[in-house]
């Protein structure tokens, strides 16, 4: 089932911003700035200590939330990386991050993974010239992702030079503002983005 949270309720209960509204997030008019308590009639008495458990359920919900993915979605991931040769969170993160939606905003196109996942599904970005309207959509090392020309006069896209100076790309990605194609250069690495998200828990947590 989707959770139907206002999106600052999202951050709140996760008690740190998860950056689910783009600029919003970054300045003072961040409601965890003016709020920050889990909402509630008795979110403003503090956050509890958690459980063990309460812990590893707390940090699946975080990437869950981060990422904009349903319960079975991000299930479905865990069972794939499960399935694997190697450290199970960090190919967890993989597959999350080489989704099309946040590989989109991970570039700078979108000014969030919920306005990136609007973007792919209304078919404005296209990977190697071809069109993909399909969030989940794995990207591999080589590919090209790029907006699509007639989508180019959308109001989305008319500030998007000017936000892309500001924009800090994750060492897998590479970016040429002027053509304003982006590329996949390399596998996502734990070690070169800070999320503050414990994988090992919630490999704990789907593990029992």
């Amino acid at each position: 089932m989707k959770n139907q949270d206002p999106q600052c309720k999202k951050c709140r209960r996760a008690g740190e911003k998860l950056f689910l509204k783009g600029e919003k997030c970054e300045g003072a008019k961040c409601t965890l700035v003016k709020r920050n308590f889990a909402p509630g009639v008795h979110g403003n008495k503090g956050f509890k200590r958690l459980t063990n458990y309460g812990k590893q359920l707390a940090e699946k919900q975080k990437a869950k939330r981060l990422y904009g993915l349903r319960e079975k979605q991000f299930r479905n991931y865990f069972e794939k990386s499960f399935k694997k040769v190697g450290k199970t969170g960090e190919l967890l993160f993989g597959l999350l991050e080489n989704r099309l939606d946040n590989t989109v905003y991970r570039l700078g196109f979108a000014k969030s993974r919920n306005q990136a996942r609007q973007m792919v599904n209304h078919a404005l970005i296209e990977v190697n010239g071809q069109r993909v309207n399909i969030p989940s959509y794995q990207v591999k090392i080589g590919d090209l992702i790029s907006i699509k020309e007639k989508s180019m006069k959308s109001p989305l896209f008319e500030n998007i030079r000017s936000d892309l100076e500001k924009k800090d790309l994750v060492p897998w990605l590479s970016l040429d503002k002027k053509e304003l194609k982006g590329k996949v250069t390399g596998v996502p690495s734990l070690a070169e983005v800070a999320l503050n998200i414990d994988w090992q828990s919630i490999v704990e947590f789907y593990s029992k």
